[in-house]
């Protein structure tokens, strides 16, 4: 088997895994276990409130369970109408990844890059500051994308995506969508490519981690919400 093979073959096998993981993890009673367990001041709430904040793409990112290098489990609430800088954005990701709709529903399109055809965009590779948390925003030009699928995802389903697989999505509904998303740190890269037909955008935005407080108060509101759903 060539080289270009096993590399596929190992990406599939690794997300085909992050999304049965993430399935299992995210049923009702599990993750309103965990999430509880963490709302009461387990583990270690200071180091995970640092790496929660709300995401430039206009979503929260509550970290639940940090794994190294090799995976983070997050909660991401989306809300209805949502506007950030970044919010119609097609991007990828660092590494492959996986996710679970707890409840709500997300829309999701997918894109390819091509020479012609499809629509206008901006490119930027985006990376983190050496001596910060920032997001740096590098433009590199313009591009071409054609949208290659629509989908909406339930409650109750999963998906996975390589981490070069460019995308869009945001919440589907008049209220809001929890995920659960597990990010495996397969093969990390260095960058991810951030695609706007929005206009410019800034050459960094500041990522801001929530207070011990906040982080804990989000906790305590999600598993209401997984309470009552």
């Amino acid at each position: 088997m060539s080289r270009s093979r096993r590399v596929c073959a190992g990406v599939h096998d690794t997300v085909t895994a992050a999304r049965a993981v993430v399935a299992e993890l995210g049923s009702p009673d599990r993750l309103l276990e965990l999430i509880a367990e963490l709302a009461s001041g387990e583990g270690d709430p200071a180091a995970c409130a640092e790496l929660s904040y709300r995401h430039v793409l206009g979503f929260d990112k509550l970290l639940l369970i940090d794994g190294g290098p090799r995976h983070m489990l997050r909660a991401h609430i989306w809300h209805p109408g949502a506007t950030a800088i970044g919010t119609e954005d097609i991007h990828n990701h660092r590494s492959p990844l996986a996710s679970y709709v707890v409840r709500g529903r997300l829309a999701m399109e997918l894109y390819e890059a091509r020479g012609d055809g499809g629509i206008t965009a901006d490119r930027y590779e985006e990376s983190l500051a050496e001596r910060g948390a920032d997001w740096r925003l590098r433009p590199t030009g313009p591009a071409r994308l054609r949208l290659t699928h629509t989908g909406q995802y339930a409650a109750g389903s999963a998906y996975a995506l390589p981490a070069h697989t460019l995308h869009r999505a945001w919440c589907d509904t008049d209220v809001p969508t929890v995920t659960l998303f597990l990010e495996t740190g397969a093969a990390r890269r260095r960058h991810t490519d951030v695609f706007t037909a929005a206009g410019p955008h800034p050459g960094a935005v500041a990522k801001v981690p929530l207070e011990v407080r906040e982080y804990l108060g989000a906790l305590n509101g999600l598993a209401e919400s997984l309470r009552s759903s």
